[in-house]
């Protein structure tokens, strides 16, 4: 099966060049990476450009004007722009575990979406990873959340979940086939500002028929610390995701299909 990673960012490229080599040592490499830009400014042009240089990986930079937070639009960009199956979300500021795209692709099943965990590294730790790219284990200090550091098939095996829930949803970690997402209209471009478009766009999956697939002990990664984004919208957002789960809707009317 062939995969698109789909790396979210906006104006932090010391950040995205520790993702982008964390991609680049993969046990098993994607087969294109697409960059969802939301409007960054030259430096990350830059970044983008220079592991083009060092890297056989296909890599698109899909960018948009900076007209503040419209991460929702910015990824059906793209989706839409993607040429493979099956589609690997995450940010711009979290490190890979080097077998991270092979578990996807082993635990990717047709009729689920899979939603893998992270762990947080403290500001301290993020600093020193900044500067001379460290490397992490279990034993690491900085973690808030240090299960999620253990690798273990035999735990992963055991603690899967396929469950419909909406608890933890982060596009920082979520894989699902193209075809189910262009299916419910993509992500929700009335989302604008931070929260709740990841949410929402996996009520639609679950009404369409999409079930959750929650996965632990794989699919690990390792969250940078940053600045908590403004919630300043975030009640309007909420408004938009009730709307969509008291409605059973399982599309959305400005989504996706306007870049297809």
């Amino acid at each position: 099966m062939r995969v698109s990673i789909i790396i979210t960012t906006y104006n932090r490229p010391d950040a995205l060049k520790l993702v982008l080599q964390s991609v680049n040592s993969q046990s098993v490499s994607p087969n294109e990476i697409i960059i969802a830009d939301d409007g960054s400014k030259i430096s990350t042009k830059k970044c983008i450009d220079e592991f083009k240089k060092k890297s056989s990986i296909l890599l698109v930079h899909s960018w948009q004007e900076d007209k503040g937070f419209r991460v929702a639009k910015s990824r059906n960009k793209a989706i839409a722009k993607s040429k493979f199956d099956y589609i690997i979300l995450i940010d711009g500021d979290v490190i890979l575990h080097d077998k991270f795209i092979e578990d996807h692709l082993k635990h990717a099943q047709i009729g689920f979406f899979v939603q893998g965990s992270r762990v947080l590294l403290n500001e301290k730790v993020t600093k020193k990873v900044m500067s001379n790219n460290s490397s992490f284990s279990f034993f690491s200090s900085g973690f808030s959340n240090r299960k999620n550091a253990i690798y273990s098939n035999f735990l992963s095996r055991i603690f899967t979940i396929r469950k419909n829930y909406l608890k933890n949803i982060k596009t920082c970690n979520l894989a699902f086939f193209k075809s189910d997402c262009i299916e419910i209209n993509g992500f929700n471009n009335n989302f604008e500002g931070w929260g709740r478009e990841d949410t929402e766009f996996v009520v639609r999956l679950i009404k369409k028929g999409v079930n959750r697939k929650n996965i632990r002990f794989n699919l690990l990664q390792f969250h940078l610390w940053h600045e908590d984004s403004s919630r300043h919208v975030l009640q309007k957002n909420e408004i938009i995701l009730n709307d969509t789960i008291k409605k059973n809707k399982n599309w959305c009317i400005n989504g996706i299909n306007q870049y297809l």
